[in-house]
């Protein structure tokens, strides 16, 4: 994993896993235990699911280039159906309470979200790369 990529990574997981700790510490509040587990667990889901996606995607780009849009399309995509497959197999349990796992779930990846965006934002990431000391031409990526 380039730096690039491990620095959009930290600066999406940071903001979504703190938002996890609010939202577990209001759950534990207005829930009880319960709903701090779920809250976790939200969380903890969304970390994983949106981190393993941001790894495939960057990787993907690295590789095959011409395919990154189809790619990303195809990865949220995903990613959304296996939230509502999570959603749906935890609908029942009674390990946590589901609607602090569901609303973490929502607010978890809003945060994640808005927080790779703003990493992108700000990112200082070359398009064309500088020449080297040896005379040769720079060429565009």
């Amino acid at each position: 994993m380039q730096s690039n990529d491990a620095r959009m990574l930290l600066h999406c997981a940071v903001p979504t896993a703190v938002a996890g700790v609010v939202a577990a510490v209001i759950s534990a509040v207005f829930a009880g235990a319960k709903g701090a587990v779920g809250a976790a667990a939200g969380a903890l889901v969304v970390i994983l699911f949106m981190g393993l996606g941001l790894y495939v995607l960057q990787r993907t780009a690295r590789s095959f280039p011409h395919l990154f849009q189809a790619m990303g399309l195809l990865l949220y995509t995903t990613q959304i159906l296996l939230l509502f497959v999570v959603l749906v197999v935890f609908r029942d349990t009674t390990l946590f309470d589901t609607k602090t796992f569901a609303f973490t779930l929502l607010g978890g990846t809003i945060v994640w979200v808005a927080a790779q965006g703003r990493a992108h934002l700000k990112a200082k990431i070359m398009y064309v790369e500088p020449s080297s000391g040896s005379g040769e031409k720079a060429s565009a990526t």
